[in-house]
């Protein structure tokens, strides 16, 4: 059988993980949400990876749960409740990993992202489509509101922009997506690979623990109120000042000189 999650580590530190089930458009099964859960939370601990691309094979980067796989789960005599709350709960905690991971993640987007698949490109750090690629949380379609995909693109895009997707169901063009925020930018499909690419290699220049600090203190701050958001964000900063690659980037600032990491 074809492994339906790629994993490949460059020179330069940067994962490169490729949903690897087109058949399927890449759908958010459990096999596939198991196998990307397990990555992200291996490459935080790696030392090695300092960036990590999530990209897809295929016409879809991802069209979404499974829903011939949730389908079957209505089988039990509570018509599924038991299961699908596991799936959402699997998926939920799958999209945080993203978030929780020290390492910067990017979503390199070919092809369309609907449903939980938009939802998994709303959880990246970062994200650059192709021009032809295409977002939408198209539940309203089937009586099914994407509720959980609601909670990552209400955190991308204004409540009205993120509102008119998720009751329309439309498809959002990429350029569209970039102008409200779904994602950085839409460049053409040739060009696509190697504009991620830039990013992720001028990323992976810099100090990791500097990387993992600033992600962790962006994600903690927005939920709070403006006051503990200065206040967290100045402790974090006290701490980050102590750290030895902080003194050495201000030092080699100063001296005009390329800093040396030890990240730490």
């Amino acid at each position: 059988m074809t492994d339906i999650l790629l994993r490949e580590c460059d020179a330069d530190g940067i994962l490169r993980l490729t949903l690897n089930d087109p058949a399927k458009r890449n759908a958010l099964s459990e096999a596939m949400m198991a196998a990307l859960a397990d990555a992200f939370a291996e490459a935080g601990r790696d030392p090695a990876v300092r960036v990590i691309v999530l990209a897809a094979n295929g016409p879809a980067f991802s069209a979404g749960h499974d829903l011939k796989e949730m389908t079957a789960g209505r089988s039990g005599d509570d018509r599924g409740r038991a299961y699908f709350a596991k799936v959402l709960g699997d998926c939920s905690a799958m999209m945080q990993g993203i978030i929780n991971c020290p390492k910067p993640v990017i979503a390199e987007v070919t092809g369309i992202a609907t449903a939980a698949g938009c939802q998994l490109v709303a959880s990246c750090d970062l994200a650059i489509a192709a021009d032809t690629a295409a977002f939408s949380t198209p539940g309203v379609h089937i009586g099914l509101f994407c509720s959980t995909p609601m909670v990552a693109l209400s955190r991308n895009v204004a409540n009205k922009h993120a509102m008119e997707m998720l009751l329309t169901g439309d498809m959002t063009s990429a350029s569209r997506a970039a102008e409200i925020g779904l994602v950085n930018r839409s460049v053409a499909p040739d060009a696509l690979h190697e504009e991620v690419m830039a990013v992720a290699r001028k990323i992976a220049s810099k100090s990791a623990m500097t990387v993992a600090t600033g992600k962790r203190a962006f994600y903690a701050q927005s939920e709070m109120t403006l006051a503990d958001a200065y206040d967290h964000a100045a402790r974090v900063m006290v701490d980050n000042m102590l750290a030895r690659d902080a003194e050495e980037g201000i030092g080699a600032f100063i001296e005009k000189r390329a800093p040396e990491w030890q990240d730490a």
